[in-house]
């Protein structure tokens, strides 16, 4: 699929190597990590690299950039959710989330618009018992427990155990390729 409109990934480059080019056909699926803060400020950030890593304890591994807002929120509260974005209506949710909460991570944003989106606002969705947002339009929803934190080159692996958890919907899971964006390399 062709998808003109979205967005080009900030450092996404022109000229790719062998290796790179090779990276970029791991396929992803496409997830909206929700989290809040200690004094339940909310965020949500699109992620591609999140795997089940255990069947007991259930336990996923989510990849989150050193410098992201989310992981500052995921150590401050201990928990976050994994919500799974529909392969049918999933697009409108993961351009809405695609940029970073902070326009001061975005090369080239002016001063004045380097404050904070929301980037929940007009998304429905409801505050799970954990503090983290659930969205209501998803595939499906699970809660977790931040229990281990690995530094990994730019990015951080969260290991979270799963204490709930929901399947909204039926349907599969948006993937990155049918949004024509590319997260790796």
């Amino acid at each position: 699929m062709n998808h003109p409109q979205l967005p080009q990934l900030p450092g996404s480059p022109k000229e790719l190597e062998p290796v790179e080019k090779a990276l970029l056909k791991l396929s992803y699926g496409v997830h909206v990590i929700g989290s809040h803060a200690a004094d339940g400020t909310l965020n949500a950030m699109l992620a591609d690299w999140v795997m089940q890593v255990s069947f007991k304890p259930r336990l996923l591994a989510v990849a989150i950039e050193n410098d992201a807002r989310t992981l500052r929120f995921i150590r401050e509260s201990g928990s976050f959710s994994v919500n799974l974005l529909h392969e049918k209506d999933g697009m409108t949710i993961a351009r809405q989330v695609v940029m970073p909460a902070e326009g001061r991570k975005i090369r080239g944003r002016s001063a004045a618009a380097s404050g904070v989106t929301n980037k929940l606002d007009g998304l429905a969705y409801g505050i799970h018992a954990n503090g983290s947002p659930v969205l209501d339009d998803a595939l499906a929803w699970l809660t977790c427990e931040a229990e281990q934190f690995f530094p990994a080159g730019d990015h951080t692996i969260v290991v979270g155990r799963v204490t709930d958890g929901e399947l909204l919907r039926v349907g599969e899971m948006l993937i990155e390729r049918e949004l024509g964006w590319e997260y790796g390399g």
